[in-house]
């Protein structure tokens, strides 16, 4: 019976010895992939998430594969039968012991762009555009670099969001006439950079219609950005648009000489960018608005039936646009037909005139002391050549080259006149304008009360009204910038001078305070009677003046484009537009971005 005792325990003992053996050869490590099914699962998941097997090494029977975003994969190495890098194919191939076969997304060295996948001016309207299409075998994004000729201060960066596979590169900033290098990288979801590719794309020569540009101050680090859009209108039409650097050189254009719609393209004012990042404008020749991409190609197009468009198309915080019109059927008191003395608001998605401000209604028609031409077959009394919305009370700031500047509300009922207090009567309805009319403040808060000061005679040291002027903008609450371009200043021709005018309004008190300018110490170098623009840049605080029409050059006439730190008053950035020939420069100019 001992015997049997014995040898039953031997036999558990040899029992419980390999049972332990055996299991001590398949602990489970935590993290490590056991079976093949599971890790061809897991390779799926880093392809359809972006992130790529980098390095790889066996330790201790474990087979590391290392990610770039620095986690480690592990499979049980008895599982794996052999491991494969492809680096051409951005894959590896994994062959399991048990007979599949796994492919995983694996960092690789090729940047395959073919040459039919890369599009110089692909609108056919854009000749310093390119279009570059890639599809990688790998999920990522991309980066670019166009190389500037100035060194890095003159490159244009874009990291676009589009993390995926396949990719369209729009490509803006080159330079005219030139072998432009630009530089693509390849990169993980972190922005990290795989691979690096140099394309070189020829452009042709600028066309001669654009203008010289001669830069005498940039100071860049003082400058809010480095590119300005100039909304060109030198050598008639169509007109032509370009974006310049700080180094002078054009960047961009468009042309749309050939183009089926836009080939007699007249903007006024000009080409403006949209919230979304497109572009719009307002043209004379279709009467209609337009919303591009920086390929010039047409987006969407608004026509106004009834209207015709004139200078000035402005964006409102909900998308539609405020039109500065005239209407085909408007007439003066004298029953000759009116013209730039009407405001539409467009339905931005369904195209339709939802609100109409005629200006004859809250203003005075009759009023000639700026210019008569009542006795016209069109009577263009007021001129309203720029438009601004003001959120904070639904209100629309406009300036009219024969009036002054003014604020409406959203019921057209006037809310004050920024003008010389001579001949105002009344509107249609019977309101005595005279009651809207601003009353100047010393810099001492004190009234002016000089009659010959509120009338326009003569000045003030500390306060001047602005003639014949446009560009209206809000600064901050309360402040109110505008472009004075000077043209009959006082009722005369003899003292010549353009400013960037900021003004507090007490709208209560219906008070106006001169607080900043600039522009008047330039005289006849900064002088332009007509167009112009000004605009605030708050991120350096700058102002950026532009006096576009017939400006003295040096011995040329155009158009300068001054950017100024309001609190200083230096000149950061200073550029000469000249045409080849005329007076006709520019409308507005504003700092842009492509991206």
């Amino acid at each position: 019976m001992k015997l049997k005792t014995d040898y039953l325990f031997i036999l558990l003992s040899a029992f419980f010895f390999l049972g332990c053996e055996k299991e001590e050869e398949f602990i489970i490590s935590p993290g490590v992939i056991y079976n093949s099914t599971e890790a061809i699962n897991r390779f799926e998941e880093l392809d359809q998430q972006g992130v790529l097997i980098v390095n790889s090494y066996f330790n201790k029977d474990i087979f590391h594969l290392i990610l770039e975003n620095q986690d480690t994969l592990k499979v049980d190495g008895r599982i794996v039968e052999t491991f494969q890098p492809k680096p051409a194919e951005w894959n590896a191939e994994l062959i399991f012991r048990d007979g599949k076969t796994g492919i995983a997304p694996y960092l690789g060295n090729t940047l395959d762009i073919l040459p039919d996948s890369v599009q110089v001016n692909p609108s056919g309207y854009g000749p310093l555009s390119a279009l570059i299409n890639i599809t990688m075998p790998a999920i990522g994004k991309f980066k670019f670099r166009v190389v500037g000729k100035n060194g890095s201060k003159s490159d244009i960066t874009h990291t676009p969001s589009n993390i995926s596979k396949v990719h369209r590169l729009n490509i803006f900033g080159l330079y005219g006439n030139h072998e432009n290098t630009v530089e693509v990288s390849f990169l993980d979801n972190n922005g990290n950079e795989r691979i690096k590719k140099s394309l070189v794309l020829h452009t042709d020569p600028l066309p001669a219609k654009l203008p010289l540009i001669e830069v005498d101050i940039a100071k860049r680090e003082a400058m809010d950005g480095d590119l300005t859009l100039v909304s060109y209108r030198g050598l008639g039409i169509p007109f032509m648009p370009f974006i310049m650097d700080s180094f002078g050189d054009i960047r961009w254009y468009l042309d749309y000489a050939a183009h089926p719609i836009l080939n007699r393209i007249s903007y006024e004012c000009g080409i403006e960018p949209l919230r979304n990042g497109n572009l719009y404008f307002g043209d004379v020749s279709n009467h209609a608005v337009f919303e591009i991409d920086f390929h010039g190609r047409v987006l969407k197009s608004w026509n106004f039936e009834g209207y015709s468009f004139h200078h000035n198309v402005i964006e409102k915080p909900n998308g539609n646009f405020l039109v500065a019109a005239s209407k085909n059927t408007s007439q003066h008191l004298n029953g000759k037909i009116t013209i730039n003395d009407i405001i539409i608001e467009i339905d931005r998605m369904s195209g339709g005139i939802v609100k109409e401000w005629d200006l004859k209604q809250s203003l005075d028609e009759n009023r000639t002391v700026w210019m008569n031409n009542l006795g016209n077959n069109t009577v263009n009394w007021l001129h309203n050549n720029g438009l601004y919305y003001d959120e904070s009370d639904d209100s629309i700031i406009l300036t009219a080259r024969f009036q002054g500047a003014m604020k409406i509300t959203a019921d057209n009922r006037l809310k004050w006149i920024l003008a010389p207090h001579l001949e105002w009567g009344k509107d249609r309805n019977g309101v005595d304008l005279n009651t809207k009319l601003l009353r100047p403040l010393d810099q001492n808060n004190q009234p002016i009360q000089d009659l010959d000061i509120l009338e326009g005679r003569t000045n003030h040291p500390d306060f001047e009204w602005v003639w014949y002027p446009h560009s209206p903008s809000v600064k901050s609450p309360g402040s109110f910038l505008f472009f004075d371009n000077g043209d009959r200043r006082n009722y005369s021709t003899s003292e010549l001078y353009s400013r960037a005018v900021e003004y507090i309004i007490d709208e209560e008190n219906m008070t106006v305070k001169q607080v900043w300018q600039y522009g008047k110490e330039r005289g006849i170098d900064a002088y332009s009677r007509i167009q112009s623009d000004v605009d605030f840049l708050p991120n350096k605080n700058n102002i950026l003046f532009v006096p576009g029409w017939n400006v003295d050059n040096g011995g040329k006439f155009g158009g300068k484009v001054i950017e100024v730190n309001y609190a200083s008053g230096e000149v950061v950035f200073e550029a000469r537009i000249s045409p080849s020939s005329g007076q006709q420069a520019l409308h507005r100019a504003e700092k842009i971005s492509f991206y």
